[in-house]
């Protein structure tokens, strides 16, 4: 019972926000035609404002996808009740408790998505900080299609905001050293530099 309700509200959830999207917001979506109708995948994006989760959920065409969020944000009544309803897969930051990262793996292992912003907070890059190696982790560590997601507007209302999905990344030729922090950096790199790409 429990399940469906939350189903319900996902559904309602995802109408409101797209048509808000639509309109305050002027969202135009591009290359959804890169996102594999089947099987795992994950998003990765970059990371403006607090509308890049829910306008990446609204767009994505695919509705077995759990994103990873600071466990702080339960705080918030409001935000921890969409956090199960929507499956969030929650983590402390600085702690080294493996349980999400085991459960993004067995997300994956199970054909569903995964969204990951490698930045870490919003505006990681505008900010210089060190990209997080997490998604280079789940990249090399499963059999999902890498999506490279670009954002670009959003910080004021009536703002154009524009979500490109890239091209799938081929990183076959790093999971041979998928063990070596070296290649986690290198593929994180990879990721973050389409990523750029896309929002230039």
């Amino acid at each position: 019972m429990k399940k469906f309700f939350y189903k319900i509200v996902r559904v309602v959830c995802k109408s409101v926000i797209f048509v808000y999207c639509k309109i305050v917001y002027q969202a135009k979506i591009i290359g959804t035609e890169n996102i594999p109708k089947t099987g795992p995948v994950i998003f990765c994006a970059n990371h403006k404002t607090f509308l890049d989760p829910p306008l990446l959920e609204v767009t994505c065409k695919r509705d077995d996808t759990r994103f990873i969020a600071k466990e702080e944000l339960t705080k918030n009544p409001f935000l921890a009740f969409l956090g199960k309803a929507f499956d969030v897969i929650l983590v402390k930051r600085n702690d080294k408790d493996l349980g999400p990262m085991k459960e993004s793996l067995k997300t994956l292992k199970a054909g569903k998505c995964l969204a990951i912003f490698p930045e870490g907070t919003r505006n990681g890059i505008k900010k210089g900080i060190k990209p997080k190696t997490g998604v280079a982790y789940f990249a090399l560590n499963s059999d999902a299609t890498v999506i490279p997601v670009g954002i670009k507007g959003g910080e004021k209302l009536f703002q154009k905001t524009v979500i490109t999905y890239g091209k799938p990344l081929d990183l076959e030729i790093y999971k041979k050293n998928k063990k070596e922090k070296e290649i986690h950096q290198e593929v994180t790199d990879i990721i973050m530099k389409k990523i750029i790409e896309l929002i230039k």
